[in-house]
């Protein structure tokens, strides 16, 4: 525990200036390749809106105010308004326009960019990213506002170079009058820089360690309005179990901004003092005071300085507020960063040789694999060749579905080799290798779209409503989707759509499955296809499944060794490592793990099979 503690005590100092800064440029340059126009406008927005306080409390002021002490003439002061008055008032109008129109255009764009960034570097990091604690939290936080910071930072350092431009200005306009009314300028650097800058990093600091607790107040406040788990909640006690949790993350984060409450409040109230009352009514004493009591400064020259004093304080305190807008946003975006700049160990895209679409072998060489430091795999070594239908068997977390990973190239192994056509899988591009292989895994997932399209899952092919139909039917589900009151093209969940098919678990593994038998794939694997099934409708489903192997090379993982008999190979496996090898009559010759397992799950299967067959 104390070694975590140090670990993110180590991470919270590494946010420092420089870095933090680094993660501010990179945010700039995000949104200049994105949307360089949204950058555009919001530098001439701040260069209209700082010169504004330049000019009228500096320029307008100071000649209004001489033309009065030397006499000059009504229409010529009125001229000078009149014009000043006509430019801001089509920069008002250019203003309006960009706030109105602009910016939600180019927001927009923005964000859609920012997020497409996002969702592409998701998809092409290794799925282990995704089972790793860490990695999520850096991710949920990557997604959490990445827009509105982006667009934070970049309006806070163009307003934070145009602002320091303005107000060295401003500052040489008063220098001319007074030299010593500088000084108060110390005020805000301390009060902006100190403590808004500690202010900000207690914030932060608060934010890492609310992170966990409002991961589990999302996830229970998503369990409450999905359905996944309404039936369970009405028929258990299992909301308690839920509002202890919802309950026991909130009392987290009361305590965990109880512990920052004091720290930020205080810090907060010296930045405020600071910025504010010591510039703001210093100069203004001090001015009076050099004209009603040592009578060193005109009227005249009084007003000026008030009015530039005003200036000074608002274009500094805007100053400051841009620059702490970037520092905190600038630590925000160092989880984005982090995210964006991943180094992939299985890239997506990942390139290499065109693997030959012509299956002739796939093995395994003596390959080991580890997940979290505990292995699974342990020197496994097989071989499956063109047109052979092979199985998987054993009991749950034999390794059985990582193998299907790592064959996939979901994972790499940490030792020993995987070869296609007797050549090392990662040397083939990623993508083409994948599409070898067609799969249906045991924790499928179907998506809110129409049913032909959870089937077809994005390929295109011709005739796809009779190829739909077709893999529908060979999963022994085409009769129920088609008594659906719009067939395929019936939308799957009610998320979107309230006439909606919600399908059984058994019916819904059959749709997974149908996506297994469209695709053209010389390699077709089946993980636990039949899980969800009563065993009539598995025999059916493994029927369908081995007609199917007679045009392809075919595995699948199962428990249940009725539904391997008419396989070619049978791996039985323990613990990751492979026990058994062989036919099914061979392996019931043998009489050893894999009969015994046979034998005791015979008598489930009496309504497919004969007993005394069976017993024999």
């Amino acid at each position: 525990m104390k070694n975590k503690d140090k670990k993110n005590k180590d991470n919270k100092e590494k946010l420092s200036f420089a870095v933090t800064m680094k993660n501010a440029w990179f945010a700039m340059k995000l949104a200049m390749a994105i949307c360089p126009s949204y950058v555009v406008h919001t530098f001439i927005m701040w260069l209209i809106r700082q010169n504004e306080w330049v000019f009228f409390d500096g320029v307008f002021m100071k000649v209004i105010v001489n033309s009065l002490s030397e006499g000059r003439e009504f229409q010529s002061i009125l001229r000078f308004i009149l014009i000043c008055g006509g430019v801001f008032c089509v920069l008002a109008i250019y203003m309006g326009y960009v706030d109105n129109v602009v910016y939600p255009l180019k927001t927009n764009r923005l964000y859609g960019g920012i997020y497409k960034k996002l969702y592409a570097k998701a998809k092409n990091v290794e799925l282990s990213c995704y089972e790793d604690p860490d990695f999520y939290n850096r991710y949920t936080m990557a997604l959490d506002g990445a827009e509105m910071k982006i667009t934070a930072v970049v309006r806070g350092m163009i307003g934070a170079v145009i602002g320091t431009v303005a107000s060295v200005s401003v500052f040489y306009m008063m220098y001319e009058i007074d030299h010593y009314a500088m000084l108060f300028i110390i005020a805000p650097l301390i009060g902006n820089f100190v403590f808004g800058n500690l202010m900000n990093k207690y914030n932060y600091m608060r934010y890492l360690e609310q992170v966990p607790n409002d991961k589990v107040l999302n996830y229970v406040s998503r369990m409450m309005y999905l359905p996944d788990g309404a039936k369970e909640i009405r028929l258990s006690n299992v909301f308690s179990l839920m509002r202890k949790q919802y309950g026991d993350a909130t009392a987290n984060n009361v305590k965990v901004a109880k512990k920052f409450a004091f720290r930020t409040a205080n810090m907060n109230f010296w930045r405020i003092t600071f910025t504010f009352t010591v510039i703001f009514e210093g100069v203004l004493l001090y001015a009076i005071y050099r004209n009603r009591v040592t009578g060193s400064i005109s009227l005249a020259d009084l007003t000026i300085m008030t009015s530039l004093m005003v200036a000074m304080t608002w274009i500094l305190i805007r100053v400051f507020e841009n620059i702490m807008e970037v520092l905190r946003n600038g630590m925000f975006i160092n989880n984005l960063k982090g995210f964006l700049e991943y180094e992939e160990k299985i890239p997506e895209d990942f390139d290499g040789e065109m693997p030959d679409p012509d299956f002739q072998s796939l093995e395994f060489r003596k390959v080991s694999f580890s997940y979290k430091d505990k292995e699974i795999i342990h020197d496994l070594s097989f071989q499956i060749n063109k047109g052979e239908i092979a199985a998987l068997v054993g009991h749950n977390g034999a390794g059985k579905t990582t193998i299907v990973k790592l064959m996939l190239r979901l994972y790499d192994p940490d030792s020993g080799m995987i070869l296609y056509n007797g050549k090392d899988i990662k040397t083939y591009n990623l993508k083409a290798y994948r599409d070898i292989f067609a799969t249906t895994f045991q924790d499928f997932r179907l998506f809110g779209m129409t049913v032909k399209e959870n089937v077809l899952m994005g390929r295109h092919y011709e005739n796809e409503d009779a190829l739909a139909k077709e893999a529908l039917k060979k999963a022994d589900v085409l009769e129920r989707v088609e008594a659906l009151e719009h067939g395929v093209d019936t939308v799957m969940t009610k998320e979107f759509d309230e006439n909606g098919c919600v399908l059984s678990g058994g019916e819904s593994q059959k749709v997974a499955v149908a996506r297994t038998f469209i695709k053209n794939a010389p390699m077709k694997v089946f993980d636990e296809p039949s899980s969800a099934l009563d065993p009539i409708a598995e025999y059916e489903l493994f029927n369908s499944i081995i007609s199917e192997g007679q045009s392809h090379t075919m595995l699948f993982i199962s428990h249940r060794l009725s539904s391997v008999k008419n396989c070619d190979k049978v791996f039985m496996l323990e613990n990751g490592t492979l026990i058994e090898e062989g036919t099914h009559a061979g392996l019931m010759e043998r009489n050893g793990n894999y009969a015994a397992m046979y034998k005791k799950q015979a008598m489930n299967y009496l309504a497919i099979e004969n007993e005394e067959e069976v017993i024999a």
